[in-house]
């Protein structure tokens, strides 16, 4: 994901595709060490991914525990 793409998502957008990409994050290392991902570089860009998107929560002051616990 782009950051420019990222910014110009609404804020529920945003906590879903940060939930996304947890769970994308997740699903990768667990294949990762059980031998079954043979693109490791995709490992590195989920972590960005989730960075990002955390980083824009946080400039616009989105209570991320508030919002997954209400959406769950």
């Amino acid at each position: 994901m782009k950051s420019s793409d990222a910014h110009n998502l609404q804020d529920i957008e945003l906590v879903e595709k940060l939930k996304e990409a947890r769970q994308e994050s997740f699903n990768l290392r667990l294949r990762h060490a059980t031998g079954e991902l043979e693109n490791s570089s995709s490992l590195s860009a989920a972590k960005r991914d989730v960075a990002r998107l955390l980083t824009i929560a946080r400039q616009r002051n989105i209570d991320l525990e508030r919002e997954q616990g209400a959406s769950s």
